[in-house]
């Protein structure tokens, strides 16, 4: 049975590995691509991430989360021996499609990987809503317990609003300088 529609040609296909194994579905699936020859029928094999900034112990840190956690994304022409390397490669659960089949990722899909993947400007990741009560724990506010009024995830900045004098007062204030209540 043919593992793909007729004249499908080169596509990008999403397979199904265990979670944390992306990476090593990578390195191994590439390894294999040159111990069986598949050069001509495997061409790139992606595990799609992007950069975000995340807090760790107050300090901002840019780290490289996975879009897909789960998922390995390979460029590839599905033959029955192509099929055969991706499927019986250590940690792949499977191909993304219905039944054995593969089933492609449409260009829209991809292109919105991509842009995802190449985003050049970082995001905070960080959980903060609106009306989310904080305290302040940096600046000449500190201690300040106030209420999140405004969240700017490009430049990692929060508007709080705390009573001074008896008086609501915005303040800005960086991701680092406040936390949850």
């Amino acid at each position: 049975m043919a593992k793909q529609a007729p004249n499908t040609g080169r596509n990008w296909y999403v397979i199904h590995t265990y979670s944390g194994y992306e990476d090593a579905v990578r390195q191994s699936l590439m390894q294999r691509v040159e111990s069986y020859g598949m050069q001509d029928y495997i061409f790139d094999v992606v595990v799609p991430k992007e950069s975000q900034i995340v807090i760790k112990k107050g300090q901002p840190k840019e780290e490289k989360k996975k879009i897909f956690p789960g998922y390995v994304l390979v460029d590839m022409i599905v033959t029955d021996e192509s099929w055969y390397v991706v499927r019986n490669t250590p940690n792949v659960t499977g191909f993304v499609g219905s039944g054995t089949i593969p089933v492609p990722v449409s260009a829209e899909e991809w292109n919105v990987v991509k842009v995802r993947m190449g985003a050049e400007q970082a995001k905070f990741d960080v959980d903060f809503s609106i009306t989310d009560p904080v305290t302040i724990l940096d600046g000449p506010f500190v201690n300040y317990d106030g209420v999140v009024s405004a969240v700017d995830e490009e430049k990692g900045k929060v508007k709080v609003m705390i009573t001074i004098f008896g008086r609501e007062t915005p303040v800005e204030l960086d991701f680092t300088q406040v936390k949850k209540k």
